[in-house]
Order: structure tokens, then sequence, then C-alpha cells
């Protein structure tokens, strides 16, 4: 696996190795594989333009690169680009819908298909398709692509599997068996100058903060969710709304007017105030707007005209649910200048370069770390002086991006988890009907689970007992938790369990437990599945589509705070507590948090691996702990006076030394180390006693040095750089004699003490 940020360019690093591969190891044919259309026309493009470092040629002028739009793979291709649905169905012998390679929710024809089997059909072998055809197979944005149904794509070729990803998470981790061969982070990146860095601006707004009241007696509008049609209509009892409920159950146009206008005015005042042409009119800074719903998009781009007294071609949306082309207006929002402004929801959230954003404005929470992280990849991308003012001419160059913050997206919890909605443009009906049919696919239970979840949080108590009747007794809650329980390996293990305890041991085989846990998950899935019939089916969709949005016209909204963010004490706190509280579970588990807080006397065993496991661990588990991110809340706090080290594994030790106790207040590890050794040096001069000759405090700056970028040095140490270049421990004993151990022993005590 390759983890690198994203904006990294983490197809160009394919492209390269790839191209080595071929001209030096002799490689044959290698598969890209992506899981959407447009991620594989990206790639299309970039193999194009890719020119080597020893070549003047081109890479398709060396090489044959084909994308495939059909069945047929060429036997003169030696780069095959391809989504893994379509050579899903080549594998299988059936002609594909285009629809299947996009998320569009008007064609549903793929599904269809799938709807008409009693179970998904597994990949077998088909002489078509070799399972040599493949030397090397690359998996872009494996962290999505790698599971269910499409695995089986993966595991069919006999080739080595080469993943990349900005994000992955748990599951990631484990499908490639923890062999990650690269790890590049955004910081590193940034550092780097491959990715830009990014400010947060908030704002925050009366409404979006505490909702609303709607009052008994009101004349409001009502608005259909599906058509868009509105009537008029008197309350007839109070309705409060919660923030959560907005541009859900209720719609408040005074709120995404006053976040539309506070982000106009903080665009011209704060956030790139620079940006005046010679005729003094304000060019707005390329700007992805990200929305809850489609509904919700076409609000915010109606407002957005209208505060910015723009034409229709300054706002426009990029979803599936649009009647132009949206890829030509992601076209024309990438190249051209106009749109200024795109409004989304998921369809360029991840994986699509718009290289001159230079604004993202939140409008919708994400609770996804993975998810929020590719969305603010869209403007992490650099671009070029030249190509950035070809769209923007009032831009000088782009040195950051702004993320402006509607609501509190930055601010939330975020966790790493598997997003429940694998199916977000398949209608309920459909996903209601394949359960029904009986299709067992995970991304279909765990979906159908996700709706049903959300539509508890929705329908009334009438609605519920209604359900409940046609269940036969099951709630919305009981029926989402048996969908989930059938891909649940916990719960197939423990009903696989209690088959196995009815057979003898002697008697019981590796394919036996496999035959017996087949049967388990197919009995919950007979379980979950039995529930759902025609009429339950019916009014359940009945029910979902029947919740009215409430427009509340009448409360008007006002800005409660609008500014770039620092942290609040509160958020600080938490942080640190967290921090600590995880400090304190572990420190008996992990070698460096143990020697911190149970041996202090090891401390000056501490060693470069035992770090690098300790910031691994930390953000394995708590990615929202990170070191840089840990710091600016004790600054929040405390009177920190040392900067912060560049190093994240610095930092990190800095941290959990003060947070144990080791330093009083909070400082730089490699200062504190700076001082400990002046201080020792000083001891070894006093009085009339000079011990040291200026070769060898030569010699033991460059110890030092070693155990601030280590924290460890062992006898060994001194055969590589920089001591060997400076005649290593033979040297070192030369200088030192009989000394020389005890002199190394002392310094890994004192420096870290």
């Amino acid at each position: 696996m390759i983890q690198m940020a994203t904006g990294a360019g983490k197809t160009f690093t394919a492209i390269t190795f790839i191209y080595r591969l071929l001209k030096f190891a002799k490689a044959k044919r290698t598969l890209f594989l992506v899981d959407t259309r447009n991620l594989g026309e990206q790639a299309e493009q970039e193999f194009m333009n890719f020119r080597p470092n020893d070549d003047n040629r081109k890479f398709t002028e060396l090489y044959n690169v084909q994308r495939l739009n059909s069945s047929y793979i060429a036997n003169d291709s030696q780069v095959c680009i391809s989504t893994i649905q379509r050579l899903y169905s080549i594998l299988k012998g059936e002609e594909m819908d285009e629809s299947a390679e996009t998320d569009n929710p008007n064609e549903s024809t793929w599904l269809q298909q799938k709807l008409k089997e009693q179970k998904a059909v597994p990949v077998e072998y088909t002489a078509k398709v070799p399972i040599e055809q493949f030397d090397f197979v690359v998996i872009d944005e494996c962290h999505r692509s790698i599971y269910n149904l499409w695995k089986q794509v993966l595991d069919y070729f006999d080739a080595f599997l080469i993943g990349l990803t900005a994000t992955p998470d748990k599951r990631t981790f484990g499908f490639f068996n923890e062999n990650v061969v690269s790890e590049y982070t955004y910081e590193q990146s940034v550092v780097d100058g491959v990715n830009v860095p990014y400010d947060v601006y908030t704002i925050e707004t009366e409404i979006s903060k505490n909702g609303g009241l709607i009052k008994a007696g009101w004349h409001i509008d009502y608005r259909d969710k599906a058509t868009r049609k509105t009537r008029w209509q008197q309350v007839d009892e109070d309705i409060e709304y919660k923030k959560n409920d907005l541009d859900k159950s209720v719609v408040n146009p005074s709120q995404i007017r006053t976040v539309i206008r506070q982000f106009r005015k903080a665009l011209m005042e704060e956030i790139y105030p620079n940006r005046y042409d010679e005729n003094g009119q304000y060019e707005v800074p390329k700007t992805l707007i990200f929305a809850k719903t489609d509904s919700h998009a076409d609000d915010i781009i109606k407002i957005v005209r209208e505060e910015f007294n723009e034409s229709n071609d300054f706002c426009k949306k990029v979803t599936y649910k649009i009647d132009e082309d949206p890829k030509s207006v992601l076209n024309r929002f990438r190249n051209q200048y106009y749109p200024r402004i795109a409004v989304t929801v998921d369809m360029i959230a991840t994986g699509t370069d718009v290289k001159a954003l230079e604004v993202l404005l939140f409008m919708r929470d994400v609770r996804s770390a993975n998810y929020f992280e590719q969305m603010k990849g869209r403007g992490t991308r650099t671009i070029n002086e030249d190509s950035l003012q070809l769209v923007s001419k009032t831009a000088s160059a782009k040195t950051h991006f702004v993320i402006v913050d509607a609501v509190g997206v930055t601010q939330t919890k975020k966790t790493d988890s598997r997003p429940l909605e694998r199916k977000p443009t398949v209608p309920l009906k459909d996903l209601l009907g394949a359960v029904t049919m009986g299709v067992v696919e995970e991304d279909l239970f765990v979906s159908l689970a996700n709706r049903l979840i959300r539509l508890n949080r929705e329908v009334s108590e009438k609605e519920r007992e209604k359900i409940e009747f046609l269940a036969k007794g099951k709630s919305l809650g009981q029926m989402s938790a048996e969908l989930l329980n059938v891909f649940d390996a916990d719960k197939i293990e423990d009903e696989a369990q209690l088959e196995l305890q009815k057979i003898p041991q002697s008697e019981i085989t590796p394919a036996i437990e496999e035959q017996i846990r087949s049967k388990a998950q197919q009995k919950l899935a007979n379980v979950a599945s039995s529930t759902f019939n025609g009429e339950l089916n019916e009014y359940i969709v009945t029910v979902r589509n029947l919740h009215d949005q409430k427009i509340d016209t009448i409360n008007i909204d006002t800005v409660v705070r609008s500014g770039f963010n620092t942290f609040t004490l509160e958020k600080a706190r938490e942080t640190i507590k967290s921090f600590a509280e995880y400090l304190e579970q572990h420190k008996d588990e992990i070698m460096a948090l143990s020697i911190f807080y149970n041996q202090p006397y090891n401390r000056r065993n501490l060693t470069l691996k035992m770090a690098q496991e300790l910031l691994e661990k930390l953000k394995q588990d708590k990615p929202l702990l990170a070191p840089s991110y840990v710091w600016d809340a004790y600054c929040a706090v405390e009177n920190v006076k040392a900067n912060q080290p560049k190093a994240e594994l610095t930092a990190l030790v800095s941290l959990v030394r003060h947070a144990c106790g080791i330093d009083k207040t909070l400082a730089a590890f490699d200062s504190v180390i700076d001082k400990n050794f002046n201080a020792w040096l000083f001891r070894q001069h006093t009085g009339n006693r000079n011990r040291f000759t200026q070769e060898q405090i030569d010699w033991l700056r460059m110890i030092k040095d070693h155990i601030i970028s280590s924290y460890h040095l062992d006898i060994d140490d001194l055969d590589y750089t920089p001591f060997d270049a400076q005649g290593g421990r033979g040297k070192m004993y030369q200088l030192f004699g009989n000394e020389m151990e005890q002199i190394i022993n002392e310094l890994n005590e004192v420096l870290v003490a």
C-alpha cells in the first residue's frame, strides 16, 4: 500500500513506477483500476501527459495505454485502465450498462440486473481473461474499492497488488497485511511545496447554532421534497427545530442568506481582500460549496446569485441531477473563468482535481474523518501562476486555500468508521426490493440499514406503530440491526459456534467450519430479509416521501461570529484531556509510554523505533490527536513559550514528557537536549578543570545532535553517518580511550533527563 496525502501526486507516482516496471523489470502488462469513469478519464490524461526523465517522448508514445470502454482488452496494450465495475462484468461475461461506472441516480439498470439474481454470482475462471493477464494491478482510491463484491476482481488475478490512497482505514491496512511501503503525509507535502496549507474561517449564525421556532397560527410554505412544489398552510402547533433539522425537515432562507451574505463580505474584507481588478470590480476566487442535498444545493445557488448580483453562469450546480452535462460543467469550472462558484453534494467531493480552487465553503457537516480529508483535498492542489491567472486574473499565486466553516465541520468529532451508505444514488424502493428478493450483498444490506436508521428519526408515533404492525412487531431499529448483523463477523461467528458445538470435535475440518459459517451468514440474511414484504416496503417508501420541508420565512437569522479559527478554551481543554487519557490507557502496552510513566530510570534507553511506534499507534487510534493539534491546544490553555518543533516525532515526545510530568512546562524536546548538553558541558569545565579538547567537544556535539534526532545512541551507531565520515568508533576510542562507553552512557542519561 502507498499512502500519500490528497493532492500529493498518487497517479503521477503510479505512472512513474509503472514506467520503470515496463522498461527495467520487463513487466508485460499493468492494470490501473479505478471505481468511477471520471477517475479513469483523469488517469488516462495523466498517462498521456507524462514524460519520463530519461526520454523525451511521452508515455503514450512509448507504450500503448488503453482505457476500457467495452469488454475488449487489446493484446498489445501495456497499460489497461478500467473501472472495477467494468472488469467485474467482463469476468462475468456480462454486458455492463454504462451507468454502473457513475453514481447517476436516474440510471439503475445495473442494479436492476442484480436484483434479478437471488445471490451475487461469484467470479469464475474465464479463458478470455486468464489469471495471468496482468503482472501488476494498481488500485486507485483503494480505501473504498477493495471490499465486498469487488474484492473478487482483485483475488482473481495472479498479480502483485499495489494500492494508492490518501485516507486508509483499518480495513485497508488489514487488506494489505499492513505492508505500507510509503507514507507521505499532508504536512510533509506542504513542507515540500507539493500541496498548499489552509486556514479556517468560521461563520456562525444564531439559527445555524440554535435552530428556531415556528409558532402555531403562522402561515408558512410547505414544500414537497421530491417535486419542490409548495403550498401555503397554517401551522397547527408550535414547531421547534434544531440545527440538525435545517435543510432537511425545515428550510430557513434567512439562514442560508445570512451565511452567504457574510461569506461575500468576508471574502472581500478578510479572506482575499486584494482581488479587485483595475476597474475596481471584485473577483471571487474559485469556490466550491458543499451542500447537504440536491434540494439544498438549489436553495444555495438561488441565494448566491442574488447576493452576488450575478448571472446563472456565475454559480452552477455540479451534481448528477442537473439538466446540463455535469462533466461539461465541471470542465468549465476547472478551465474557464465561469463559473466562479460551484455547488456540489458528493459528485466532486473526492478524487476530482480543480487546481485553481482557493475556497471550500462547508454548508454541511461530515462525520467521517476519511471523507472529510478527501473533501479538504479538493483545495490542496498547487497550480503554477500562469495557469491560475487564466481562470483567476487578479490572483498572483496560490499560496494557501481557505476552509470557510458555516456548520462547525472543523470542530465536530470525526470517526474513521466505515460509512453506512454504500449506494447513495439507489432509490430506497430499489434497496427494499433487492433485499426482499433475496439478493445478499453487503452494500445493499448496509445501505438499507442506513436509510432505515435515518427514517427512524423522522417518523411520527402513528407511522412507527403502522410500520411495526406490517413488520410483525419489529421496529425500524430492529430491522436495521438485523441487516447489519448479516455482515458482522462476530455475529456470524457466534451463530456458527452454536452449530459447531453440535458436531464432535474429531469430525470438524476447516472445510466444515467454512461451510457452517456460510450457512450461519445465510441464516442471518434470511432472518433480516424475511421481515420485508410488498405492503411494508410500499408503506416505508410512502412515509419517506410524505415528510415535507417547512419553509421558515419568518425567523430572521443573524451572524453570531465570523472570523479565522482559533482554539476555544473548552475545545483545547477537551483535546488535552483526551490526549492525557489516551496516554494513561496505553502506558502499559506501548514501550515508549511505559518508559516515560513507569520506568523513568530507563529514559536513556528510549529509541527512535519506540517513538515511531508510539506515533503510528496514535495516528491509527486517534488521528485527531495529531501532535500539531495537541500542541495548539496546550498553547491555548497554558503559557507556552517554546515554538513547536518542525519534526512531528519531536513534538510528540515533547508533549508526552509534559503530560507525564517530566517537564513542568511544555518545551521542545530538541531544546531540552540542547539545554541539558550545555549544562553538562559547563560542569565538565568548572574550576580549573578542562576535561575535553576542542576536537573531543566536536564529537560530543555530534552525539548530542544524533540523540536529538534518534533519542538514543548505541555504540554500533558510530559505524554510520555522520560518525563514519569522521573515523567512526575507532576515532572516538582514539579520542576518549576507555572513557568512550562511559561517556556514551552518561550522555544518553543526562540529555533526556
